[in-house]
């Protein structure tokens, strides 16, 4: 069994953008109806957005593999890249992603690794996220490694809106 992580470069564009909408569609489908899915899906992951998302120096993204097959994802934010209005010593993961079939091989606890230890060696004091308030076992995942509720703030998938949860780990 091998496991890498690598971090993503403009020209993983492409990759990143099949990851990252096969990886939603698997976690949300279910629980959301087609059209609002669509439609989060064309304005979060068009090939323009995770352009710019990539090449913002605030923002990193890092791919996960298992025995060189791609399984998940990882983007974090500091200083303006942020979605939340947060301390400059505070490191946002905005996503984190494994697909369904590598889930369970503690690919998820090595990505949240990863990010904290870039929080510590930029030398932040924080680490939060939001998480969907019925995405139950990320939250009970998050509450594992430490993570408490600090806040909430209104997701929209399409025009539906909905509760992700803010969880905060001091480091």
């Amino acid at each position: 069994m091998t496991i890498t992580i690598k971090k993503c470069a403009l020209n993983d564009v492409q990759t990143l953008q099949a990851i990252s909408t096969d990886t939603f569609r698997e976690t949300f489908q279910e629980q959301n109806s087609p059209e609002h899915l669509n439609a989060y899906l064309k304005k979060a992951y068009n090939l323009n957005q995770l352009t710019q998302e990539i090449a913002n120096p605030c923002s990193q993204f890092y791919f996960i593999y298992f025995n060189q097959e791609l399984a998940g994802y990882l983007k974090i934010n500091t200083d303006e890249a942020q979605s939340e209005k947060m301390d400059n010593d505070s490191l946002e993961v905005e996503r984190i992603y494994v697909k369904k079939k590598f889930q369970k091989l503690g690919l998820g606890k090595l990505l949240i690794n990863k990010a904290m230890e870039i929080a510590l060696e930029q030398q932040k004091k924080k680490i939060w996220l939001g998480v969907w308030e019925d995405n139950k076992n990320a939250i009970s995942f998050y509450r594992k490694k430490g993570f408490i509720q600090t806040g909430s703030h209104s997701f929209f998938m399409g025009d539906d809106e909905q509760v992700d949860l803010i969880l905060t780990k001091t480091l």
